[in-house]
Parts: C-alpha cells; sequence; structure tokens
C-alpha cells in the first residue's frame, strides 16, 4: 500500500501506536499521535518520536487529529469513544493497527482470537513452526504490536497474530491466511452495549474477507461461532474434543487425530502434550490444524508440542514452599478463564479472586468451585460482589492487597494444597495491567 505523503493521524501513544507512527515514518508518510493521557511514563514512550521528529499531542485529542487522510487507532480507544464518534461523522477513514500493518505483510499471516487461550495457542503456533525450521514472528496482542515487525517479515515467512475483539472493531482489508477462533464466550461486553451478539459479530470479522485458499478453523465443540458467517470459498476445518471429524483434528482413544478428505493419522497421544488440562488440549488441536496445512512433519508436531512450556502469566509455576504451589494465572481476566483453571487441579485449592469486575456472572463456576476451592480470598473493587456470591459456596475472605492474599495463603493452606491467582477480572483498579499484576503476585511468593 502506497502511503507516502499521507497525513496519518494514529490515536493512542502506548506500544501500538508509538509502533504504527514509526511503520508510517517509514514509509514517507507524515504521522500525528495523539493521546489523552499525560502521564509520566506516557511522555517517556514519546522520546523515540521526538528521535524522529514525530509530531504528537498528549492531554487531549484537538482539531488537529481531523486533518488527515486517514487514522489508525489503538485498541484501548473504544469504539465510542469521542473522538472516533466525531471522525466518522467527518466521514474520516478509521483503521486498526493490524489492518494498518498488513498493510506491508509480505509473509502469509496465521490470526488466532477467541475469548481465551489466545496468547497461548499463538506462542505453541510459533514454537512448532519455529521448531520445524520455518520462521514465524510473534505479534499482535501479545508481546510486540504488528506495526513493530512486519517490515521484517520475508515472503517466505509467517507470523502468528493474538488477536482481541478491540483489534477487528476497524479491519478493512485485513486477510489472514489461516484465522483461528478458539472459542466465543461473554466477555468485554461492556464495550458492546452489553450484547452479546456484537461481541460475537466482532470476533468473527477475522475471516470476512478470506478467499479461496485460505483457512478458517475454529472449535467444533462451541455453538457460539456461527460458522455460516464465512465465505464457501474458504476451507473450514474444525477441531473436537467430543466428535470425529473428516476434516480437522479431534481425539480419539486418547489420541490426536488429524482428519484430511477421510484419510486418518494419529499425531500423538493427548499424555505428550506438555500443557495440561482440557483447554490446552483443544488449543494443540487448532495449531495442529495449522501446522499440518503448512507441511511440517507429524514427528517435529508431536515433539515441538511435548516440549512447549507455556506463557508467562497463564497457569505459570512459580514456587513451591512446604508442598504448596503457587500458581499465577493473572491473564485469566474472565470467568470462562477461571473455570478452565480451576478444572486444572485435583488438590484443594485457595483461590485470589477479584479485580475491575466486567460485568461477570460467577454462576457458570458456583459448581467447579464447591468441588475445588477451598477458600477464596477476595481482592479489588469486586471484593464485595465476590464476597456476597461465593459466601454460600465456600470460605470467603476479603483482603486488602495481593501481597495479604499471598501471605494468608501461605499461611492457611498445607502441603499438597494450591494457592492460584485466577482473579477472572481487569486489573485496572490496582495494578497497571495483567502482567503487572502477575509480577507482583511472584515477587510476593518470592518474598515469603
Amino acid at each position: 500500500m502506497e502511503i507516502k505523503g499521507k497525513k496519518i493521524s494514529i490515536l493512542g501513544a502506548v506500544r501500538s501506536g508509538i509502533a504504527a507512527a514509526k511503520l508510517a515514518h517509514t514509509n514517507d508518510a507524515i504521522p500525528f499521535v495523539s493521546d489523552l493521557g499525560d502521564s509520566e511514563e506516557l511522555k517517556a514512550s514519546c522520546s523515540v518520536l521526538n528521535e524522529l521528529n514525530i509530531e504528537y499531542e498528549l492531554g487531549k485529542h484537538s482539531e488537529r487529529v481531523y486533518n488527515c487522510d486517514f487514522i489508525v487507532t489503538s485498541p484501548g480507544i473504544p469504539t465510542h469513544a469521542s473522538v472516533i464518534r466525531t471522525a466518522l461523522e467527518k466521514g474520516i477513514k478509521i483503521i486498526s493497527e493490524i489492518e494498518f500493518a498488513s498493510w506491508f505483510c509480505k509473509g502469509q499471516i496465521i490470526a488466532i482470537t477467541g475469548t481465551n487461550g489466545k496468547t497461548t495457542t499463538t506462542s505453541m503456533c510459533a514454537h512448532v513452526i519455529n521448531s520445524s525450521g520455518l520462521k514465524c514472528y510473534v505479534a499482535g496482542n501479545i508481546g510486540l504490536p504488528f506495526s513493530e515487525i512486519v517490515m521484517e517479515v520475508k515472503e517466505d515467512e509467517f507470523v502468528a497474530l493474538e488477536i482481541s475483539s478491540f483489534q477487528l472493531d476497524f479491519i478493512d482489508e485485513f486477510k489472514p491466511k489461516y484465522s483461528v477462533v478458539l472459542n466465543i464466550t461473554p466477555d468485554h461486553l461492556d464495550r458492546y452495549e452489553n450484547r452479546f451478539d456484537l461481541y460475537i459479530k466482532s470476533k468473527m470479522r477475522i475471516g470476512e474477507n478470506q478467499k479461496s485458499g485460505d483457512f478458517f478453523i475454529y472449535n467444533g465443540d462451541d455453538e457460539n461461532i456461527p460458522v455460516g458467517m464465512i465465505s464457501d470459498e474458504v476451507n473450514l476445518l474444525a477441531f473436537s474434543l467430543d466428535k470425529g471429524l473428516a476434516n480437522g483434528s479431534f481425539i480419539d482413544e486418547g489420541w490426536i487425530v488429524y482428519a484430511h478428505k477421510g484419510e486418518f493419522e494419529e499425531i500423538c497421544n493427548v499424555t505428550q502434550i506438555s500443557l495440561k488440562g482440557e483447554h490446552n488440549l483443544m488449543n494443540a488441536l487448532a495449531v495442529i490444524n495449522v501446522t499440518k496445512n503448512l507441511g511440517i512433519e507429524n514427528e517435529i508436531i508431536k515433539d515441538s508440542l511435548n516440549t512447549f512450556s507455556g506463557v508467562e502469566h497463564r497457569l505459570e509455576f512459580v514456587r513451591e514452599i512446604d508442598g504448596i504451589n503457587f500458581i499465577n494465572d493473572s491473564k485469566a481476566t474472565n470467568v470462562d478463564s477461571v473455570w478452565y483453571a480451576l478444572r486444572s487441579f485435583k488438590n484443594p485449592i485457595f483461590l485470589i479472586l477479584g479485580g475491575k469486575d466486567k460485568g461477570n456472572d460467577y454462576s457458570k463456576i458456583k459448581e467447579v468451585v464447591k468441588k475445588r476451592v477451598k477458600k477464596i480470598y477476595a481482592i479489588g473493587s469486586s471484593a464485595n460482589k465476590i464476597r456476597d456470591f461465593f459466601n454460600p459456596v465456600t470460605k470467603v475472605e476479603i483482603v486488602n492487597t495481593l501481597d495479604d492474599a499471598v501471605r494468608k495463603g501461605m499461611q492457611e493452606a498445607v502441603s499438597g494444597e494450591t494457592v492460584l491467582l485466577s482473579p477472572a477480572c481487569a486489573s485496572f483498579d490496582m495494578f497497571k495491567n495483567y502482567e503487572d499484576r502477575g509480577e507482583k503476585f511472584k515477587i510476593a511468593v518470592n518474598n515469603l
């Protein structure tokens, strides 16, 4: 896409906004960055803009924002924000950062979305591909922004992109070679007018531009994925824990099987997947559907799935003290993630739950909490809601800080039990982000 001389307004001066500005500058456009915030941290992140003589403003969105050929928006800016509404009223084209970066991508894009499992699946997919000798970058909602690495990607290389619904809200021509939808359950409804159908439509945009020769890979056990929205030209591949498939990957008597046009191959035994739990088995099935179609040999896929060690802040083992396991699942920012986490442990759990509530329906985990959770430590602004809901189910104690929760867990748990941070909530009431929350948890554990 030729953007030389184009005036591009970029909303947001954090990671994806800064990366988009650098990409625009590299391609001889004229970027202007605007952010409502004006914190010291934000000012520091703009140092790269100063070095490149890219103009920007902090603490406001001035009229200059609208003096442009198009706008690139960061995923953290809601679609209903006044700057977005005004731009649309003025007829200005708005695109997301992943859309913008995709204009310059020479390699094949593997786009992965879903309410849960995105980070693990994206990392797992890249691990298998890189283990085969091919080159795969990891970007998007995980690690580096797409704009940061896109100019490095060669024609025979791949990019595994973790993509949120927010990043899909303003795509236009974005067309992955492989689209993966892991699952869709209610989340972020505060951003979608409390309408699950709008959230589903946002997720499904990942495949809206795919054509013949492209692949749409989806969870065949999830009734919330409307596969009928995908073009008939696209290759559909399902994955399932519950049923056999003619095309796709599934489980048969403890073996992972890949099917293609009625022919079946055993890839590996489920015991050979390094990450445990049904959710990780589903993630592995999705990855197999991608990597088999890249021509990667079964033995390499099997060995790679066996050596993959997982991702930080997702059911991450931190430390064992006196037989008590401390697990960091800070990335569990919704109720469904907690459901999967609780089902991953057989021994009693002391659960640290809470943060900024997003309209959570805790009834989804009521039964599994009753069976597996010995006590809940409720933290953050949602603590009272958690206490009121779970008091009839298990012991609940409101604690002031994450450090307090860790210390109490150490005092009350016994050998063989688990202290699990799996908050089901956003982190912004107490922390910068889920990574910050997870790091603070690990520091607290290591200070015991």
